[in-house]
């Protein structure tokens, strides 16, 4: 199988973008959204929507609404209890809108296992982390989290949009730090 440069962009576009979701669920969509209705960025044949004005509209609100409900203390953690299984979904959802050229079969693969995966290990990182945060300084520390959070989601989001292949080295760097903070926290056995 010859994979052509651009499908390997595509991938890491993708990869970028959901592991961006893993942070922020609608900020990366608004950022595709935009990408696509500026030309920037191509999108799969169906999935075409997504740059049109009413869903740059429609992302835009959702992202606001979203960066702002994170500041609020416990709505922030009722917020990542319905966002893990939407990060799992909009993970999947920005991999499959970006891949090019590649069997369907193959695409759905790598949506589900990379895009959603990843989106989910994040998020679930994340919320665990925010929960830590509520417990030990009553929430008072989150709007700091919201923000560090946010600001991942921008750099990655950027990233994935302009340099595609340095998107996929933050990736692995966040995944990284993420796997070595568990191994700190887990259980001794």
């Amino acid at each position: 199988m010859n994979i052509e440069p651009d499908t390997i962009i595509s991938i890491f576009l993708g990869i970028g973008l959901a592991a961006s979701v893993g942070f922020r669920v609608f900020l990366p969509l608004f950022a595709l959204s935009l990408s696509a209705y500026l030309g920037i960025w191509e999108l799969n044949d169906s999935w075409q929507w997504i740059g049109s004005l009413a869903a740059l509209v429609a992302l835009g609100v959702a992202t606001l609404v979203e960066i702002f409900a994170y500041f609020i203390p416990w709505v922030d953690n009722a917020l990542d209890s319905l966002a893990i299984p939407l990060a799992g979904i909009a993970g999947t959802a920005v991999m499959v809108s970006t891949v090019a050229d590649l069997d369907p079969v193959v695409t759905w693969s790598l949506a589900i296992i990379a895009g959603g995966g990843t989106a989910t290990a994040i998020k679930g990182a994340n919320a665990a982390g925010r929960l830590t945060s509520s417990a030990t300084t009553g929430g008072l520390a989150n709007p700091l989290v919201s923000t560090v959070e946010t600001g991942a989601a921008v750099a990655v989001s950027t990233a994935s949009i302009l340099v595609p292949p340095i998107a996929a080295i933050l990736v692995i760097v966040i995944l990284v730090f993420i796997f070595r903070i568990y191994r700190k926290l887990r259980p001794k056995a």
